[in-house]
This record gives structure tokens, sequence and C-alpha cells, in this order.
């Protein structure tokens, strides 16, 4: 594929940006207040109102700012979180990203690439949790081109196993050319997910010295060409440590207004991961930029405020302590169950660690993540009917600004969340996640709703599957 950049120019205007975290950061607490009424009456906040709140050092501000994510989130969303599963099916790469663990010239990474075999017994074992949702990473090689790409999410639908398969696959990839992203759209995958790493410019040159990802306006292009090419859900995301991390959630935002601007729907998901330690990777002991815990929960918090319908995923790689004190700050999605050794699901051996990009922070097996999310009065969920109902992009802002998402998704989680509880679920999950659904039914207002559910609820005793509105 070659790549041509002709003609493009960044959207991230870096001096303003600069100067904008200069001049708001000493924004009164009247302007904070300000800032946060504007978000939870759910309107995308401006450069400047995003800059004033990443700037706050006073406490009872910044308790303010996570009391103001909470709530909107509450409002939108409500108390569900999305759960899925990375799936690693190659780590050959011929970039040379001085942070990461697949780069060429790293010598300890152990190269693999799952055979179809597999893939399909890493795609039964994922099942077998479980799970019902993917997102499936490659490295970026010519040996994974848009055609090896949808063959091997054609190959996940196709798996069916016992009483599950996976319903929805989203993707972690290269950037392509338009032609390359249509032949991925039409095997059905949700978002394609790029995460650009820095927005900084000067940085991002300095960490990518060779092969196709050193292009930086390449890969800031690389969503606008999925949405020519006819997707609309797109997933968005920095690695946290490379370059200063109140930059990096304006760079987020300026993408964020750039594919409003431009297509007239923003980001469906939007990431932040930190960067973590990975085998061979002396970079990542020290990252130059590293977030510490209490500045990575303001982040969270001020993109929840900055872009109301977007969801927020929060990976694996924080350690449990912080995954539970940042849930509560607006996140939507998280991965659970998670393993990022290529094979490691259906085979974790002594070369699971070198066919690792990263260390993860959260090890713990899908069921202890679900047990704990519903003791605390979340709701899991693993629902994908948006997606197949054909509500994404601009479809889905429709439904969601009025307040659709909450009204809806809220029963589809509930059936989705009973239905892992009857065929996979430990018998302290059961009990635990059998009382949130009574709970939650009890408080549907929704008479109309209620029986509705209640039906589909019985259905799904009796054995019917994959119900959903």
């Amino acid at each position: 594929m070659k790549i041509n950049t002709e003609g493009l120019q960044s959207f991230i205007p870096d001096d303003t940006i600069q100067a904008l975290l200069q001049s708001e950061s000493k924004a009164p607490a009247s302007r904070i207040r300000d800032i946060i009424q504007k978000s939870l009456d759910k309107h995308r906040l401006d450069p400047a109102e995003t800059a004033a709140l990443l700037s706050v050092k006073d406490p009872e501000l910044k308790s303010m700012i996570f009391e103001g994510a909470h709530e909107l989130k509450e409002r939108i969303y409500g108390n569900r979180i999305v759960l899925f599963a990375p799936l690693y099916v190659g780590n050959e790469c011929i970039n040379d990203c001085v942070y990461c663990g697949f780069r060429i010239s790293n010598q300890e990474c152990a190269r693999h690439t799952l055979s179809h075999d597999e893939l399909v017994n890493e795609t039964k074992a994922l099942v077998n949790n479980g799970h019902k949702r993917l997102i499936m990473v490659y490295g970026e090689h010519p040996m994974y081109d848009p055609r090896f790409i949808a063959d091997t999410v054609q190959t996940v639908y196709e798996t069916k196993f016992n009483k599950g398969e996976i319903r929805r696959v989203n993707i972690n990839a290269a950037p392509m050319d338009i032609e390359g992203y249509r032949i991925v759209k039409s095997v059905g995958i949700g978002t394609y997910q790029i995460f650009q790493e820095t927005y900084h410019q000067k940085t991002y040159e300095k960490l990518h010295p060779t092969g196709p990802k050193s292009n930086f306006l390449w890969r800031l292009d690389g969503l606008d060409r999925a949405m020519k090419a006819g997707i609309d859900d797109l997933g968005i995301g920095a690695l946290m440590g490379l370059y200063d991390w109140r930059f990096e959630v304006m760079g987020l935002l300026y993408h964020a207004i750039h594919l409003e601007d431009t297509f007239g729907v923003g980001p469906h998901t939007i990431s932040f991961p930190r960067i973590e330690p990975a085998i061979g990777t002396e970079f990542t002991q020290h990252p130059p930029f590293k977030v510490s815990d209490e500045d990575f929960k303001l982040l969270v918090a001020v993109i929840r405020l900055s872009v109301p319908y977007t969801g927020l995923i929060l990976t694996a790689r924080e350690p449990i302590a912080v995954r539970n004190e940042v849930l509560p700050l607006g996140i939507s999605q998280i991965d659970a169950g998670s393993s990022i050794g290529v094979g490691d699901y259906a085979h974790k051996d002594d070369e699971s660690r070198k066919k690792s990009q990263f260390v993860l922070g959260d090890t713990r097996p899908l069921d202890d993540v679900i047990y704990e999310l519903a003791k605390d009065g979340y709701i899991p969920s693993f629902c994908t009917s948006c997606y197949r109902a054909g509500r994404t992009g601009e479809h889905f802002m429709e439904f969601a600004i009025p307040g659709f998402v909450k009204r809806f998704c809220t029963p589809n989680a509930l059936l989705t969340f009973a239905e892992y509880l009857d065929d996979y679920s430990s018998e302290r999950t059961k009990a635990q996640g059998q009382k949130l659904i009574d709970f939650e039914l009890s408080r549907l207002e929704d008479t109309e709703m209620k029986a509705s559910l209640t039906e589909k609820l019985a259905k799904l005793k009796a054995g019917q599957r994959d119900l959903y509105y």
C-alpha cells in the first residue's frame, strides 16, 4: 500500500493548545462550575473550557469535576459497564516505535501469528468464558493486509461453541487506504480503533523513527479515510506518558471536534491507556511524562465532561485499585479476563510474556470482575444490539442524545447479563447477579418496558438466547 499524504494537514494546533493551557491555568471557581454545568446539560465543551478543567489543582474543585463526571455518566449511560476482551492475532511488525514491545528491533519478542485452527481455539476459549465482544489486535506488517483481517474476523464470527458465540468484533489495526477499509467493513466489524499515540507531532516523529507508522499525517487522517469508506463507528486514543497528558487530552478533543465538523459525528469511543512495561523495552521503565494516579483520575473525568456522548474505555493495563477508583468517573467500557500474549487464551506457555506487547495490571478472571461489578451496583453488559440494528455513527447520536441509550440499553444490558449468569457464571456470581437484576427490575418506571423485559427474561430462562431491543 502506497502512502500518499499530499494535501493532508494536521488539525492539531500545537501553539493554540499550549496557549490555552497557559491562559486558562487560573480559571476562577465560578468558571469551573459553569463549565461543569454546561457538560451536565449534555453539551460538548470547547477547547478553552477543557483547558480550564485540566488546569485545576484545588482539591475542592477537583472533587466537583469528579462528581460532575460521575453524574454525567449516570445521566447518559446509567450504571452499565460494557465488557469485552482483546484478541491478539499476530505480533509481526515493521515499525520501530521506541515504546512498543512489538517493534521490529526488539530481539526479545517471540513472533507469532495465529493459524486458522489456533484462531478458532482462541475464540472458543473466549466464548467458553462468556465473552460476546472482542477487539482484535494486529501488528503492522504486510501479511496483515485488509483481506487477512477480514478473513480472521469472519473466522471468529463463524466459530460457535456450546451455547455461545462472538457477536461483535471491533478492530485495532494499522491505518488503511479507503479500499482497504471497505474490505474490512464488508465482514461486519463494529468499531475501527486507531490510537494516535501522541498528538504532539515533534514527539511523535521522535518516537516513531522508521516504518509506515512514522508518518504522523497518514495516521492522523486514518479515521477520516475510514469514514469515507463507510465505517462510521470509530475509536480514538492516546498513550499517556509519551508527552504532557494535558496536551494529549486536548489533542483527543480536537480530534473529536474535527470528526464532528467533517462528518457530522464524533468518535464512538476514546481510550487513554498509560504506558506500561514491555519486555526488552527500556523506554517503558521510565516514561518521560509518567502520569500519576491522581492526574489519571483527573484526565478521565475531564474527558468525560468534554465529550458527553462518547464512550470511555478503561483498559486492564491499570491495576485493580486504580480501575476501581476511576470506574465511577465516567467509564462505560472495560476489558476483563484479558490476556495479551498471542495464543494465550487457549494455551498459555513459557513464551507468553515474550509474545505480549506490554504487562497487564488487572489479570482477574472475567467471572471475578463481573462479581465485583455486580456487588458494586454496576450492570455488566455484553450488549451488541446497536451494531446489529444499525444504530451506529450519526444514527447512534440521534438515539443517544434524547436518552435512548439509558432507556433501552439498560434492559439490553440486563438481558445479556442474565444470559451470562445462566450459561457461564459461578454460583457466587449468579446469586449476586440475580439480586442485581431483581433490584433493577423493581426500579424500572416504564411499566410497559418492565412487562416486556420480564417476559424476555423468562424466555432466557427457558433456553432462548440473544434477545434484545
